[in-house]
């Protein structure tokens, strides 16, 4: 056993992901452009499937309460995720990359977002078990993250810490290269801020390890080949983060009531799935027009 599961499961799961980002590494990097589009399609669709079907083994192997919290841990990240692409999209033509550029950017990022979130899950739960008011720490700062994406939004601004990797590469970056490492490091630094909200959003549904990092990195996984498919789209979705708000609010809350009031994790599974699909839809109906640049 290794943190509550067979190190078999550990095993198995690493040696999945290393197919998958290999395959998005060697398959969907060539090809012409509508190649790549129609195999995106496909990876994405592919993770979900498989995402799918890690949960309901989890439910075999284990019980249904494992399941939930796995699904509810992986809609979190992913919708999380999907509005961080807003913030790397920005940050691309900010820095100007190419289409080229962008991609081996991106998968630089999702390797070493899958390296950070690991050393940030077990570094919470390993404060959750030692010290118990940690976790009204971490509620509290989910209501934090809510009300600063709600305001950060509003803005129309970027993470600050992406702004200075951002004007600082304007300054001093020249070439290419430069321009690329810089976008890079822009990249790792926005998902180290993402990930001190995500985190702690996922462990107010489960502390159980391998459940909270295995829906992490499946969410993660697919980041690549979502932002290409998204690119156009990212602009629409106008109310993603008032749902996403109204999430971190809602896990932030739960979490510091723990301890008097219990909400399973099915009616939490249900609440993230209805104000996920009630924001993408209102985005979508919305016939106002939406800037990029207000984010």
């Amino acid at each position: 056993m290794l943190d509550g599961a067979p190190i078999t499961y550990w095993i198995g799961f690493h040696v999945v992901i290393l197919f998958l980002i290999v395959a998005d590494l060697t398959v969907l990097s060539l090809g012409r452009a509508s190649a790549r589009t129609r195999d995106s399609i496909i990876f994405v669709l592919f993770v979900f499937a498989l995402a799918a079907c890690f949960g309901l083994w989890i439910g075999h192997v284990d019980e249904h309460q494992t399941a939930l919290e796995f699904a509810s841990g992986y809609l979190i990240e992913l919708s999380l995720s999907i509005d961080n692409l807003f913030v790397f999209l920005l940050l691309f033509r900010a820095f100007g990359l190419s289409a080229g550029a962008q991609r081996k950017a991106l998968l630089i990022g999702v390797l070493g977002a899958i390296v950070m979130r690991g050393v940030f899950i077990f570094a919470g739960i390993a404060l959750l078990l030692r010290f118990a008011w940690i976790e009204y720490l971490f509620g509290a700062l989910l209501l934090v993250a809510a009300v600063r994406l709600l305001r950060a939004k509003e803005a129309g601004s970027t993470p600050a810490p992406a702004k200075w990797v951002t004007q600082w590469a304007k300054r001093w970056g020249s070439g290419p290269k430069s321009t690329f490492v810089l976008a890079v490091i822009a990249i790792e630094v926005v998902d180290i801020v993402f990930a001190i909200d995500s985190v702690p959003a996922v462990l107010a549904i489960s502390h159980h390890p391998f459940v909270v990092y295995t829906s992490n990195i499946f969410a993660i996984l697919g980041l690549r080949s979502l932002y290409f498919l998204l690119a156009g789209l990212l602009d629409r979705l106008r109310y993603l983060h008032v749902g996403l708000a109204t999430i971190l609010g809602f896990v932030g809350t739960k979490m510091m009531l723990a301890k008097w009031v219990h909400v399973p994790v099915g009616v939490s599974l249900g609440f993230i799935v209805l104000v996920v699909l009630t924001a993408a839809a209102a985005s979508l109906l919305s016939t106002e027009p939406h800037s990029a640049s207000t984010g």
